[in-house]
């Protein structure tokens, strides 16, 4: 039966319309909510970086200018490692406690390390493996370049997990240890202790 110039039909065709765009919306949040819980489960996800490279690179974006320009990293022995240049060079591949080339991969900068700012003590980072104080350098700026507050951190569930290389800093000191670094060299060049300077 018809009313006012509505066919029979039209209330029928209004359900299955609506059931149709509700079909459609319904599978569109579906798949928002797989993407989102998708988001949740991410194994890893890389949400800051830091750089330190031979070349001058100190930040991802420089690195990733020298890798697609195809820039030679390959420079003079730097100049601030209180190395003796004019002695260091010699020919000679059999020469004891010399160089046979004249340059190779250096990072610049990496005798520069504020201690202050990470509450070291200028004579324990005197100790201190260089490597040591790399990482917590380049922590402090890739947390920076997340954008999140190094500090906030502090107190948070957070893991700090760090692959190292060997290093052979502490052994090259065991015959002359100066006497005022005596009690640090052992932490300051075992690679165990690198995780912990971070989470400390």
């Amino acid at each position: 039966m018809a009313e006012r110039g509505v066919s029979a039909g039209e209330p029928a065709a209004r359900v299955v319309d609506a059931l149709r765009a509700s079909l459609v919306e319904n599978k569109r949040l579906r798949q928002e909510n797989e993407r989102l819980a998708g988001v949740r489960s991410e194994p890893i996800a890389v949400v800051g970086m830091a750089a330190r490279f031979p070349g001058g690179v100190t930040s991802p974006e420089e690195l990733w200018d020298l890798v697609a320009g195809g820039v030679d990293a390959v420079g003079d022995f730097p100049t601030d490692r209180g190395w003796n240049l004019d002695d260091l060079f010699d020919p000679d591949p059999e020469a004891v406690g010399r160089s046979y080339v004249q340059q190779g991969g250096f990072l610049s900068g990496a005798a520069d390390f504020d201690a202050e700012l990470f509450g070291i003590s200028p004579r324990e980072a005197g100790a201190m493996d260089p490597q040591q104080r790399l990482l917590l350098e380049t922590t402090w700026e890739l947390f920076e370049h997340a954008g999140i507050p190094a500090p906030a951190m502090r107190g948070t569930p957070t893991g700090v997990f760090v692959g190292v290389m060997y290093s052979d800093y502490g052994g090259r000191l065991v015959r002359r240890i100066p006497p005022e670094v005596e009690g640090l060299i052992g932490t300051g060049s075992a690679g165990s202790v690198a995780s912990g300077r971070l989470a400390y």
